[in-house]
């Protein structure tokens, strides 16, 4: 299929850059990696013609500002990795959007900031790297909590999309992955947090004070999708001092969208599409730490209606997104 929309896609500023190497994968030719990851030009563009790729709406690398411990710091970062995307979108408008990074560490800052990367440069939402740090090493802030209530106002004012992307879990709460190395990032960890933060947003009461918030999660949506249907039976036969006005799966299937960014199966797909439907359902890739072309070949050949590859694979981000595209 040709005219992908895709947007869990990174890219990084020299900042931010050693944060990638982590995940860059331990045989990955770091040097290689290196330039598809700081290119927003020609590289990049030859991939998405290769594999169908259309249009790339491009975000800063994890977990960069979210793991900055000085607030100011965090602050001059976003901004000089917002001004690069957006000088860089500016060459090639037809292909590109960005993504806001924003510095969690101070919500206002944080709403100052996503502002005027949408009304200034057209930015048509925020991703941001799970939970955020601040002032000290041990620190791991979520969004649920009461202090980022004027925060979620001006994103449902500014009417855009807030991608809640994966983080690795601090040392200081990370035992028990001790001796288990392989599962702290990407294999498990990261659906692990990131669903965490999810379900908390679900069950903290944001939705109801915030209606029109439209959240979106990658990787099929961090294995939520196939345990929604448990959290909430179980959560009717045992609240545990839940206080949300509705079942905490109508939360999750109002008001989030899932990617299927970095994980290209089938049985996966067929779940998530059964239980949250195509029309909240949207194609990513996750580059460059997935192939571009593992996620077009598996997309591509996925056995679902070429009606339904197009909503999946493009519309929904249009209409999502409100991208002025053909």
């Amino acid at each position: 299929m040709d005219g992908k929309i895709a947007f869990e896609e990174h890219m990084s500023i020299p900042e931010t850059l050693e944060d990638a190497k982590a995940f860059a994968g331990g045989s990955a030719d770091w040097e290689s990696f290196q330039s598809e990851i700081l290119d927003i030009g020609e590289i990049r563009l030859a991939h998405m013609d290769k594999n169908g790729i259309g249009f790339t709406i491009l975000s800063l690398n994890a977990p960069a500002v979210q793991a900055i411990l000085d607030t100011d710091e965090a602050i001059n970062i976003s901004k000089r990795a917002n001004d690069h995307l957006a000088e860089q979108v500016a060459k090639n408008p037809d292909r590109f959007a960005g993504f806001a990074a924003l510095p969690m560490q101070d919500p206002d800052a944080a709403s100052e900031e996503l502002t005027r990367c949408v009304k200034d440069f057209g930015f048509v939402g925020a991703l941001v790297n799970g939970f955020t740090q601040k002032d000290v090493p041990d620190s791991a802030i979520y969004f649920d909590i009461p202090e980022y209530s004027d925060f979620w106002s001006v994103v449902e004012d500014l009417d855009v999309p807030f991608y809640l992307h994966p983080r690795t879990q601090i040392p200081a709460r990370a035992q028990p992955y001790e001796g288990h190395p392989w599962l702290l990032s990407s294999p498990w960890g990261f659906a692990r947090e990131t669903s965490l933060h999810a379900l908390r947003m679900c069950g903290s009461g944001m939705f109801d004070d915030h209606p029109k918030l439209k959240i979106v999660i990658g990787h099929m949506g961090e294995h939520i999708p196939y345990d929604l249907w448990r959290i909430d039976a179980r959560m009717r036969f045992s609240p545990r001092g839940y206080t949300g006005r509705r079942p905490l799966g109508e939360y999750f299937l109002d008001h989030f969208h899932v990617t299927t960014s970095g994980n290209f199966s089938n049985p996966t797909f067929k779940c998530c599409l059964e239980v949250i439907g195509a029309d909240r359902l949207l194609f990513s890739a996750d580059y460059p730490f997935e192939r571009m072309s593992d996620a077009a070949e598996w997309f591509d050949n996925t056995p679902i209606s070429d009606a339904e590859k197009k909503q999946i694979g493009r519309d929904n981000a249009i209409r999502l997104f409100r991208l002025d595209l053909k």
